[in-house]
């Protein structure tokens, strides 16, 4: 019920709705009921089609199989038809999902959306039970697995470092030089084999990170990266697999040397010159940089499907090279791959205490969930669901906008979104300078809705010199 029917109710009638509407607890005396709950088979089926698929693929790290799998049956469309039934039956909700003595609850509603995410960490904590033990295996001391107090003096230490509220961060010009550097060694290898695959990309893609991240010293540190994949694939089973303590020290131990040798021109520089108050540790908020970059490797893959099967979008890109140093258009394709295919599906949170949603009530310690491709891909809500539409970022989105989420949002969006986009369109626009790309095995993607899931790892493209 919405605020313009409430004068034609009786007071009481009338307070109430008003309360509804705002999200308001009822007043003392009213009865206020609990949430819907989804019947059993609706359970079922939202846990086999849009829960168990995120666990299955790798929460903290992708395994490759699942993913091609889920991709084989356009599992992100199914869940999303989950997620249409859910809000027709039950209405705005959030509904919720009984598992036990455990209640999770799915959000429906865009404003809904909204509501969550401003409200982190209180009533809506980030650091949820599942979140804090997968993280626990690589960063116990990162951000994200923080409780609120520690939030408070980590969240702004990175703020500062990764330089948030800038779209083209102080390193950027360094950057810039790094990518065209190791992408120009990719195009000396692909003049001597014919097909760039994800391996051969994720390769000099690790490359820029590493130079980015902790300077051109590790350039070739694999061992690192490798050590901080172990662990994430440990994470992948939370607390279902205890810590390796020694992998993670050796980890960190490692990091902490990389962080202290960095050149100038690195965000580990700009980390060891940035004041970091008790209780910071500043190397533990590394690894999730390190982690975010690994899903923008996966982003940019899918940003070059979408550039390189669609008119005009590559010389669009290469025209920009030269005029617009924070590549707007270039940071919109990624935006539009991050849209289309989610690479953070599920953003968790925990209440604090009871909350109130439309008169109903909701309990302290029910897991809340936005499944991000729902909103995404929502055809109902949005009209470019299944579309390249880059348009959509190519202009300052207002607050109260349909929720397009692919870096979280609110009070805990990703810090690091601004200096993640600006290197993923560096090395998505000169990925296509000097060829066309011919994306091989995947002709759906340039006619028709594209698909729900789209794996990044078979994804392969053949070259051909612009002046060939």
């Amino acid at each position: 019920m919405t605020p313009e029917h409430v004068d034609h109710l009786d007071p009481a009638a009338a307070d109430a709705a008003a309360r509804a509407a705002a999200h308001e607890p009822p007043s003392p005396g009213e009865a206020a009921e609990e949430l819907p709950v989804a019947s059993a088979a609706d359970t079922a089926r939202a846990l086999a089609q849009v829960v168990l698929p995120v666990a299955a693929r790798g929460a903290i790290t992708r395994r490759p199989r699942v993913v091609g799998a889920l991709d084989r049956v356009d599992a992100d469309a199914r869940a999303v038809t989950v997620m249409q039934h859910l809000r027709d039956r039950y209405g705005p909700g959030p509904v919720q999902l009984r598992l036990g003595a455990r209640r999770v609850a799915l959000v429906l509603d865009p404003s809904d959306v909204h509501r969550v995410l401003d409200g982190t960490p209180e009533p809506f904590r980030a650091d949820t039970r599942e979140k804090r033990p997968a993280l626990g295996h690589f960063q116990p001391e990162g951000v994200l697995a923080s409780d609120p107090g520690q939030r408070e003096v980590r969240r702004p230490f990175n703020e500062a470092v990764l330089q948030s509220g800038r779209t083209v961060h102080e390193i950027g010009d360094r950057t810039r030089d790094v990518v065209r550097e190791e992408v120009a060694g990719l195009r000396e290898q692909l003049r001597h084999d014919d097909v760039l695959d994800f391996d051969r990309l994720v390769r000099t893609w690790w490359r820029v990170v590493r130079r980015v991240v902790l300077g051109d010293s590790a350039r070739d540190d694999d061992a690192l990266t490798d050590r901080l994949l172990r662990l994430r694939r440990h994470g992948n089973w939370a607390y279902l697999r205890p810590a390796d303590a020694g992998l993670r020290d050796r980890f960190l131990t490692g990091l902490a040397s990389r962080v202290e040798a960095a050149e100038e021109g690195s965000l580990a520089a700009v980390l060891r010159r940035t004041p970091a108050p008790p209780g910071t540790e500043p190397v533990q908020q590394v690894p999730q940089w390190l982690f975010a970059f690994d899903a923008a490797g996966w982003a940019l893959a899918r940003a070059l499907a979408l550039v390189t099967t669609h008119e005009g979008a590559a010389a669009r890109l290469r025209d920009e090279l030269g005029t617009a140093p924070d590549l707007p258009y270039g940071r919109a394709c990624v935006l539009e791959s991050l849209r289309l295919w989610p690479t953070t599906p599920a953003i968790l949170r925990d209440t604090d205490r009871e909350t109130s949603w439309r008169g109903r009530t909701m309990r302290a310690g029910t897991s809340v969930v936005v499944f991000a491709p729902f909103f995404h891909r929502d055809d109902a809500t949005l009209p470019q669901a299944h579309r390249f539409a880059p348009e959509l970022w190519l202009r300052e989105r207002g607050h109260d906008e349909h929720p397009l989420v692919p870096f979280s949002g609110g009070t805990a969006i990703c810090p690091g979104r601004n200096i993640t986009l600006l290197v993923t369109s560096q090395v998505l626009a000169r990925l296509v300078e000097e060829h066309d790309l011919e994306l091989l095995d995947r002709s759906g993607l340039s006619d028709g809705p594209l698909p729900g899931t789209l794996d990044p790892f078979g994804l392969r493209f053949r070259p051909h010199p612009l002046d060939g």
